[in-house]
């Protein structure tokens, strides 16, 4: 509860501050974020790190001990860090201290992508980012400098990150060029879909600490570059109206009503307005674009993904994004391990440091090093 105050008085100071000129409000936030993560620098872990460019994209790749390790090729991770597009960065404290965990503890090569942020540059600038350094990655010989075995890589990403991971798989998955493709893919509360922001979850966590309807909301209008004046309406599902003719093709792809199950729908309404706002997605087309919205994908696509993890928390209004897609995936044929906590909210994973180290933190990133170790 002091943690989700502290981070509303911060966003809504940063607010502030946007609408009298001080700075851009995201680059306020993250300046704060930025400044917290210094003042909790976790010691450091027996791990070689090196940041390079690749294609052009700053990467920190994570080699586990060599003097401990005796393998001579490695499992490897691609992990894509969250914050919203805007926040965070790769080499900050909260993912530097996350990836040398997994690099020390799975013995495994981890590359992890800074991609360019928001409000500097928009979709699809991050998406293209994460995608020229992992094909840049994937080359036999960067592997082979690495100590990869190219028959044991992951992509990985939390939040913002889960969704580019997920995109990234679903790219990778179907570039005719690439000799090594992907073993798996585990995302951490993923965000799949701009579509609908009244599902069960939406409504249910509304209220919720740490990210908020009008929070996400807010993230994807500054990812598109669009308008603020749209807010209330796509908080409403306006912008995809039953009249709203480029929408009708992806409904039943994000059909909750069908896709959850009913613990998870209880007693739920599907909000679908017969009209709307159509003029949002004629100024934001990429609403509807599968690289920003995984969970919008054909079937014909999800049949070509690898085997999934997918962590869901309860207090999380992003819980049945993830869910949705572990569905879709599984009637495309894909194996599925849904890890869902029930005592979890969003972000959690990454509060494993003084004086954010929660039990859900520790929980949740065990959790989910187990089934890397396992299945990777």
């Amino acid at each position: 509860m002091m943690l989700d105050a502290m981070f509303r008085f911060v966003q809504q100071s940063c607010d502030l501050a946007h609408y009298i000129g001080l700075g851009h409000h995201a680059k306020l936030l993250n300046s704060f974020v930025t400044w917290l993560e210094s003042k909790n620098m976790p010691s450091a872990r027996p791990v070689k790190i090196t940041d390079a460019i690749f294609d052009g994209v700053e990467v920190r790749v994570y080699q586990p001990d060599t003097q401990v390790s005796q393998k001579t090729l490695h499992r490897s991770i691609v992990y894509i860090h969250g914050g919203g597009w805007a926040l965070l960065s790769a080499k900050g404290g909260y993912y530097n201290h996350l990836c040398e965990v997994m690099a020390e503890s799975l013995d495994a090569v981890v590359l992890s992508i800074d991609y360019r942020l928001v409000p500097d540059f928009h979709f699809p600038a991050q998406f293209d980012d994460i995608l020229r350094a992992t094909k840049h990655f994937l080359l036999p010989d960067v592997l082979a400098q690495y100590s990869v075995d190219p028959t044991r890589i992951a992509v990985s990403g939390d939040s913002a990150g889960g969704n580019l991971a997920a995109a990234l798989c679903q790219e990778i998955s179907q570039e005719e060029n690439i000799t090594s493709r992907f073993k798996l893919q585990a995302l951490i509360y993923p965000v799949l879909q701009p579509f609908d922001f009244n599902t069960p979850s939406y409504q249910q966590n509304k209220l919720s600490p740490i990210l908020t309807p009008s929070v996400m909301v807010a993230f994807w209008i500054e990812y598109f570059n669009g308008s603020y004046d749209f807010v209330q309406s796509m908080l409403m599902n306006n912008h995809t109206s039953l009249e709203v003719s480029e929408a009708n093709s992806f409904r039943d792809r994000l059909d909750w009503t069908f896709l959850l199950p009913s613990r998870f729908r209880k007693n739920y309404k599907l909000i679908a307005h017969t009209t709307g706002k159509p003029e949002i997605i004629q100024n934001i087309p990429a609403l509807l674009d599968t690289r920003a919205s995984p969970l919008l994908a054909e079937k014909e696509l999800l049949r070509l993904q690898p085997k999934t993890y997918i962590m869901t928390c309860e207090i999380d209004i992003l819980r049945d994004d993830g869910l949705m897609y572990a569905k879709r995936l599984e009637k495309a044929g894909v194996e599925v391990t849904i890890d869902h906590f029930e005592d979890c909210f969003h972000g959690c994973m990454l509060f494993t440091v003084w004086p954010l180290n929660f039990s859900a933190g520790f929980h949740t990133r065990d959790s989910y090093l187990k089934w890397l170790d396992e299945n990777l």
